[in-house]
C-alpha cells in the first residue's frame, strides 16, 4: 500500500494491559477474533496478536513483568468492528453479555444508529457496527 512517498506493509495497532487474561477472553472468546500469534519472554513483554484471515491489519495486546496501566483515555476512542451480517453481531453480543459485558451509551449516537458498543475488560470502547445499508 502507497500513500504519496509512504509505503506501509502492515498496520498493527498495539495496546498494553494489566488485565491480560481479562482481554484475551473477551477479544478471542466473546468477539472471535482469531489469534495469528503470541510471544512471552520478550524483553519482560508477553503478547498476544489477533487478525482477520488474509487481511494485514493487527490487534496486539501485551503485558510487561513491571506492569502495563492502560486507562481507556476517552468514550470516543473506539475500535468499530464492521460486520454486514446482523445475526453475527446479535450472536456475538449475546456471548459477550453472558460473560458479563452488557452494551454502553456510545458517546457519538451515530454509532447507536446501527451498531452496539461494548467496553472490554479495560474499559476501551468496541462497536459491532452492522453495514447492511451502509
Amino acid at each position: 500500500m502507497k500513500f504519496n512517498d509512504f509505503t506501509a506493509a502492515q498496520i498493527r495497532i498495539a495496546r498494553p494491559t494489566d488485565k491480560f487474561d481479562e482481554v484475551i477472553d473477551f477479544y478471542e472468546k466473546g468477539l472471535g477474533l482469531e489469534r495469528m500469534t503470541d510471544f512471552t519472554g520478550h524483553r519482560g513483554y508477553t503478547g498476544v496478536i489477533y487478525g482477520l484471515p488474509g487481511i494485514s491489519y493487527h490487534l496486539e495486546f501485551t503485558k510487561h513483568v513491571d506492569g502495563s496501566p492502560c486507562s481507556a483515555p476517552t468514550h470516543d476512542n473506539l475500535l468499530v468492528l464492521y460486520i454486514p451480517d446482523k445475526q453475527e453481531i446479535d450472536a456475538i453480543y449475546d456471548r459477550l453479555k453472558q460473560m458479563g459485558y452488557d452494551a454502553v451509551e456510545p458517546e457519538n449516537h451515530y454509532w447507536k444508529e446501527k451498531g452496539i458498543t461494548i467496553e472490554d475488560p479495560d474499559g476501551w470502547r468496541v462497536v459491532l457496527m452492522n453495514t447492511n445499508g451502509i
